[in-house]
């Protein structure tokens, strides 16, 4: 078992570090609000640190799994960053969905240090945390990967290095791409449903089996049909990750026009006041 710190104990972080603990790892935790550190304490054992760098000290690996890139800067870089209190050798895993290019500059400043670094962004959700069935995407070399691995599958069920610093952020993209068409596809299918007048139930059974099935369709087509939208994953989290992968795509000269007009339907939603509902709720626009 190792000596591990997580920074971060949002509604993914924090049950991810409790896998961390269940599984026999000494974990100190780090949050920018206090009391939530001093609460997972109590409610996993382990302990909590004031700083990034603090917690960070003497451990052989730091997760992570913050808001954004300048939330990612925050707790990795200056005086009381995690990396100025790691050791070298240590290893740094960042959970956050963020942009490729800090997984790179921060891949590049963790070397100069003699740490490593890993972009490992997840999908699953809440859900996903708190059931240790989460999907882990990595960037960074085989050999600190092969390091690290054994402790993300104390939350993962499966885990694969996908390439060099940035590639897992990458990959995270491509998965929120396909996520946005198929909601979206899925919310038109159910609205052209109800408007036919059908038994939407009885149409989603049975589509499910064959090619329109899918992961969203078997665990929100009836969440959906009921307008019921809080399973987590944000509409405002996922139009974070959407202008990170819509950045990428101007940089690399993708065509993402459908992408790019969900990310509009999203913005509907928030402008419904749909900011906290689930990624579901983009029939929401079409019911109203």
């Amino acid at each position: 078992m190792a000596k591990v710190a997580f920074l971060g104990l949002g509604v993914m972080g924090g049950p991810m570090a409790g896998h961390l603990a269940k599984k026999g790892h000494s974990v100190t935790v780090y949050n920018r609000t206090t009391v939530k550190a001093e609460a997972w304490v109590t409610a996993n054992g382990g302990t909590f640190a004031a700083t990034p760098r603090e917690a960070a000290a003497g451990q052989e690996i730091v997760f992570a799994c913050v808001g954004n890139d300048d939330d990612l800067r925050g707790v990795t870089l200056g005086e009381d960053g995690a990396f100025a209190g790691m050791e070298k050798g240590a290893i740094f895993v960042d959970h956050t969905t963020a942009s490729a290019e800090v997984a790179r500059e921060l891949a590049q400043a963790a070397s100069e240090l003699g740490l490593g670094f890993i972009d490992a962004p997840v999908s699953g959700g809440q859900a996903g945390a708190e059931n240790a069935a989460l999907t882990v995407m990595c960037g960074g070399d085989e050999a600190t990967y092969a390091t690290v691995e054994p402790a993300i599958l104390s939350f993962a069920k499966a885990s694969r290095l996908m390439g060099p610093a940035g590639s897992g952020q990458l990959t995270k993209m491509v998965n929120q791409i396909c996520i946005a068409g198929i909601v979206q596809g899925l919310s038109e299918a159910i609205h052209f449903a109800k408007r036919a007048e059908l038994d939407v139930d009885a149409v989603l059974d049975v589509i499910s089996k064959g090619a329109a099935g899918s992961w969203q369709m078997e665990n929100r087509g009836r969440t959906m049909n009921a307008e019921k939208f809080d399973f987590g994953f944000a509409v405002d989290w996922m139009r974070k990750d959407l202008g990170i992968l819509l950045l990428e795509a101007r940089r690399n000269g993708a065509k993402l026009p459908v992408t790019a007009l969900v990310d509009q339907f999203y913005a509907d939603v928030q402008a419904m006041g749909g900011n906290r509902w689930d990624t579901s709720s983009l029939i929401a626009r079409l019911e109203k």
